[in-house]
Formats: structure tokens, sequence, C-alpha cells
């Protein structure tokens, strides 16, 4: 089972106007597509948070023909949810990517990152289908696989670099509320639960935190 990191560039020029809008516009610093769902082959709905303007986003798409449905949800954080239901045909970009990508033997890890002209996304599975299904994509999009590894890694699953006493750590730390704010719980809280003394049980958390760190940076690093 390989773990497949690629780069998806869509032809902007062929594009609808609210895809264009997600990667060129300086006022979205970054978008995801976090689930989609091909109910019936006609249509698909779409879940985009969007970093930035959502507002602007929902206006282009609801303007897209084909575009049959859009929902908007805004938070405080700055981020926007969106629904966007469409006839796949109509917007061709999108039910002809979904065609090829929807095959046995391929899962595609959600989200799909958006940022800077391209989409960057994680695929599991064999790599020779991720290729049938890239040959089969429409001509409007440009798959580049930018690295094949063992699945599970620590790009996709950070735990899997962690020790057993370290991830037992990093859980009781996190039970107890020693990463709450304010802080509920001390190394020496952590300490008792793991029954070590408080310097071990501050080492395991230490290292333990930087390889997730470590992991976590490496993953957005290499989609840039």
């Amino acid at each position: 089972m390989k773990h497949i990191r690629i780069t998806v560039r869509p032809d902007l020029d062929r594009a609808p106007e609210f895809l264009r809008y997600l990667l060129e516009a300086t006022a979205v610093d970054e978008a995801r597509a976090m689930d989609w769902n091909r109910g019936e082959s006609a249509r698909s709905t779409h879940l985009y948070a969007i970093d930035g303007d959502g507002a602007t986003f929902v206006e282009l798409a609801r303007e897209t023909p084909g575009v049959e449905a859009v929902e908007r949800a805004a938070t405080d954080t700055g981020v926007t949810y969106a629904l966007i239901t469409l006839r796949d045909a109509a917007v061709p970009i999108f039910g002809g990517s979904a065609t090829a990508i929807d095959r046995a033997g391929l899962v595609v890890r959600r989200p799909l990152v958006y940022r800077e002209g391209r989409i960057h996304g994680h695929i599991v599975g064999d790599p020779a289908t991720l290729q049938s299904a890239i040959d089969g994509l429409p001509a409007a999009v440009t798959v580049q696989i930018d690295a094949i590894r063992e699945f599970p890694s620590a790009e996709v699953d950070p735990s899997t670099t962690l020790s057993d006493r370290q991830r037992e750590a990093l859980q009781v730390a996190v039970e107890l509320g020693y990463y709450d704010t304010p802080r509920e719980a001390t190394h020496a809280d952590v300490a008792a639960e793991l029954g070590c003394a408080p310097n071990t049980a501050s080492e395991h958390l230490q290292k333990g935190e930087a390889k997730l760190v470590r992991a976590g940076l490496a993953s957005f690093t290499s989609s840039l």
C-alpha cells in the first residue's frame, strides 16, 4: 500500500471563475476541499473551507452555469464554509476529474489544499492505478506525482514516529488538561499517572512533541 503526494494544476483559462478565485485571488490565503459526495452520477456536492474572502467565492459560484445550489456559513475566525452542488457535465473540470479518480484501488485523503494556483493532495493506493486515473483526466487538469512512500508514513500519520511511552505520555497529558489554556496539569501530574519521575515525564513529552511538530512542518512545507 502506497501513500502518494500529488500536485494538481488546473488550466485556469478553462476553469470556472469560482475555482480561479480560490487559486489566484489575493483575498484568499488558502482554501480546502474538505469533502465531496457524488451521490448520483449527474451531480456532485463539494464542501469548501475558505480562509479569506468567502463571500466573493459564493457570489461567483452562484453565477456559474451548472451550479445548482450554494450554501454559506461564516465563522468568527475568518473561515467561510461553502457547500456547492453542481451538474458535473456543466462543469467538466469537476465531473471529468471525479470520474477519472473515482475508481477501485484509490482513496483520496481529505482535505485537498488550494494555494497559489495549485491543488495539493494525498492519495492512498496503487501507483499504477493512479497513473491510469491520471491518464483519464480532462485536458484542463495536469497532475504531478511528487512523492511515493509506504503507507502509513510520518507525513500521513505523525504518531507512527512516537515510541509507546511517548504516545502514552501525550495521551495522559491531553486527558489531564496539560495542553489546555489555562493549563490544568503539570509534569508532576503526568508523571504520577505514568508512574515515573517528573523529569522522565517531561522528557517523554518534549521528545514526543518535537516529533509531532517536525512531522507537521514537513507535511506543510512538502506541499508548498
